[in-house]
């Protein structure tokens, strides 16, 4: 077929269309007049508005044809040389996703196909749209994987599963070199860790599932999901950042958006738990855990990993005890850390060993004296309450400083006299 051929043939599409969905004809008008002008880039932004709310805009052609996929394969693949790469293949995800909605493309060959048929032509696409492609690939096999409703210790979920961890660790050194340089980087970025976040969530831990999925939310538009995916995210997020091992940074989490849609609902308790973590304040996170029992029991995650969490709030509250000292005044006795984390006075060591072990804070124990000298700790995320409090500290340094210089000023030439 020629060129201009195939340009008569997505208009003749694109009108007929307009035709059998009245309600639509105001976007495929549009549409037909972007491809006449030939404005590619407004085409190709035009489309991916259109096909990211299937809600709306997915019907099926008088042939019965996913109208999606009708539109990709008679008016967006004719001029794919002419277009972003990059947008080529976000136009191509949403078509592909869109086919897992129609009974007979359940089982997501045709939408792999889409997906595949684009990977074909990886030198045209480029690092980026072929990363972005390869991502969105991983995560229609997990979606397609969710749906069965398959065990993932069958034989081919395991397959599935193991290919599409390869392909999480085979991007994530392409992801690297893309850096935040590229104009595009956040799409690529969100893409790629939706895909190793629903892969964390599926095989776990919750502290692998954290560190994707806190990387997602900074990359993503979270406007751009609905209700119940942002509900959903910020639920999965709370619960991984409570239970995972190793994750003490809830400041991130507290700060990060997502967690806003859980504000008013009966999960609200996780939010005050990771705040009240944060804030190091075992009391307070006693109290909103005694207060909201009965839906905790719900949680089999926070159920089955009640003492971890205990013992990481535990480890929080002597971080941030030394946080609020002065850098000169760190040194800390066994009897005060009892009162400040909750624990008695012959657990304190344990305390005090754990946090050594674990990197949280560096100094020398006094077993005889009973203290602990502190001479550093883990950098985190601090809430406002917190930045203010540090920022007070550094104006009072900047006066001793200031104070400093004067003395020094004013003595120095005493002392070169004599």
């Amino acid at each position: 077929m020629s060129a201009a051929e195939a340009a008569n043939a997505a208009i003749d599409h694109l009108e007929s269309m307009s035709t059998l969905q009245p309600d639509l004809s105001e976007q495929y008008q549009n549409l037909v007049n972007l491809y006449q002008k030939k404005l590619w880039h407004q085409l190709t932004m035009s489309t991916i508005e259109f096909v990211s709310i299937p809600s709306s805009t997915l019907r099926t052609t008088a042939e019965g044809i996913n109208s999606y996929h009708a539109l990709f394969e008679k008016v967006i693949l004719p001029i794919d040389k002419k277009i972003n790469q990059l947008n080529l293949a976000r136009i191509a995800s949403f078509v592909a996703f869109s086919l897992l909605d129609d009974p007979p493309y359940k089982d997501g060959v045709a939408a792999r196909a889409i997906l595949e048929n684009l990977l074909e032509k990886r030198e045209r696409l480029g690092p980026a749209a072929a990363l972005y492609t390869e991502a969105r690939l991983g995560l229609l096999g997990l979606t397609v994987l969710a749906r069965s409703g398959e065990a993932l210790t069958t034989e081919s979920s395991v397959k599935a599963l193991e290919s599409t961890k390869e392909a999480i660790n085979k991007g994530r050194s392409v992801l690297a070199e893309l850096a935040d340089t590229e104009s595009e980087a956040a799409i690529v970025h969100s893409a790629f860790y939706e895909t190793a976040m629903t892969y964390r969530k599926a095989v776990g831990p919750p502290e692998a599932y954290y560190r994707e999925a806190i990387q997602y939310v900074a990359y993503t538009n979270l406007s751009d999901l609905s209700q119940d995916e942002r509900y959903n995210i910020a639920t999965d997020l709370s619960l991984a950042a409570l239970t995972g091992e190793g994750v003490f940074n809830f400041g991130e989490v507290v700060a990060a958006p997502a967690l806003q849609c859980l504000e008013g609902t009966e999960l609200s308790y996780l939010v005050e738990l990771l705040s009240a973590g944060a804030r190091g304040d075992v009391h307070g996170f006693q109290r909103v855990a005694d207060s909201n029992a009965e839906a905790i029991q719900k949680q089999p995650t926070l159920v089955s990993r009640a003492e971890a969490v205990k013992e990481k709030i535990t480890l929080l509250a002597l971080v941030n005890m030394v946080f609020e000292r002065p850098s000169l005044e760190r040194t800390l006795s066994f009897e005060d850390i009892s009162d400040r984390v909750g624990v008695p006075l012959d657990q304190v060591e344990w305390v005090i060993m754990r946090a050594l072990s674990l990197n949280l804070i560096k100094g020398t124990m006094d077993e005889v004296d009973q203290t602990v000298d502190v001479s550093w700790v883990m950098p985190r995320s601090l809430t406002n309450k917190q930045m203010t409090e540090l920022a007070t500290r550094f104006g009072e340094w900047a006066v001793k400083v200031s104070k400093t210089k004067d003395y020094m000023m004013e003595h120095t030439g005493a002392l070169l006299n004599q």
